[in-house]
């Protein structure tokens, strides 16, 4: 690390040697930045997962205009995450469900979501046409003869399909004239937006909501983030771990600056200026930033892959998100270099023996 660091600053790693010279300290430091990088990772993998679960549901299905009804905010509102579909409309369906969907002809059948919550692994993997799970829900005993992979969310634990006819038997206060959302597809060449815009000037009543199905998505998905609780909490959550790592990096830096004034003063009356002491903290931010990243990336890692386990949540950590964590804790910890040359840079070396 020593060759290293005189190679990219051309002069001896003092700040490599001054952190190192108390390795206690200097591993408490780790530690700290480590766990800042933990805590923004969890919080970041639970932001993320959050909203991928959010527009799970729109993979189910393929279609390029969505046309919803008033109370349905999103594709999972306005009654379960039970959808009731056409079983004749392979079309609409994503390629792993729609091999499966006339198996819905047949009353109470189901293809079940096999990531579900409280679903055993094993028990999901066995379900087949020829040897189906039956169980209970709504007062009737329904059939699950396939699978395919959804997962649970914040708004619930998993998701299960069946036909149309079987969905207005399982919920007796639906109506067929009612559907929540009615999928459209277009011809080749077809413009969604201009479709939309055509639509809205056809269909009079106001409370129908026409959109492409990407903006669909979307419109799910920024409720989410940005004004239901869940969403905020997050965001907090990932501002205090950055604040923590901001504190704990310059309570460091502010440590070793003043344990080693008098060392400063006698390079600042040698003729050192400012730009020579930031340097040198510079060097020990980035020793900082750099070494406590690498274990909080493999413990953050580790905590998100059980996570998803346990709580079936597309929790992962993705390239995008270690960059971004990387970079915050390298500009973090020049800033914390800032402040805690502060000091050093007002005094004057007569008064620091």
């Amino acid at each position: 690390m020593s060759r290293l660091l005189q190679a990219l600053f051309g002069r001896l790693p003092i700040g490599w040697l001054q952190l190192t010279h108390n390795r206690t300290r200097f591993a408490a430091a780790l530690a700290g930045v480590a766990f800042a990088n933990v805590l923004v990772f969890v919080q970041l993998g639970i932001m993320n997962s959050m909203g991928a679960a959010t527009l799970r549901p729109y993979d189910f299905f393929q279609a390029d205009i969505m046309i919803s009804a008033g109370d349905a905010n999103s594709l999972t509102d306005g009654g379960t995450t039970t959808f009731g579909i056409d079983p004749v409309k392979p079309g609409f369906l994503a390629p792993e469900i729609s091999g499966d969907l006339n198996l819905l002809q047949v009353q109470d059948a189901a293809i079940l979501d096999r990531l579900a919550c409280g679903l055993a692994r094993d028990e999901a993997a066995a379900i087949r046409p020829q040897s189906p799970l039956s169980f209970e829900t709504q007062g009737r005993t329904v059939t699950a003869c396939a699978t395919f992979a959804g997962g649970g969310g914040f708004g619930g634990d998993g998701y299960m399909l069946v036909s149309d006819q079987t969905f207005l038997s399982l919920f007796n206060s639906r109506s067929s004239t009612a559907p929540d959302h009615i999928l459209l597809t277009l011809r080749p060449g077809a413009q969604p937006r201009a479709v939309v815009a055509r639509l809205k000037d056809l269909i009079s009543d106001p409370g129908l909501r026409i959109r492409t199905q990407a903006e669909a998505a979307q419109e799910d998905l920024r409720p989410q983030q940005t004004r239901r609780p869940t969403g905020i909490i997050f965001r907090f959550g990932v501002l205090i771990g950055v604040l923590v790592g901001l504190v704990i990096v310059c309570q460091v830096l502010s440590t070793d600056v003043a344990d080693h004034l008098r060392g400063y003063a006698t390079f600042k009356a040698m003729g050192y200026g400012p730009r020579f002491f930031l340097g040198v903290v510079f060097e020990q931010a980035l020793v900082l930033g750099v070494l406590g990243f690498l274990p909080g990336l493999a413990v953050g890692t580790t905590f998100q892959t059980a996570m998803g386990r346990i709580t079936t949540l597309p929790l992962a950590m993705t390239p995008s998100m270690a960059i971004s964590v990387f970079v915050g804790t390298v500009v973090f910890s020049a800033l914390s270099r800032a402040i805690a040359t502060r000091r050093l840079a007002a005094a004057d070396p007569a008064d620091l023996f």
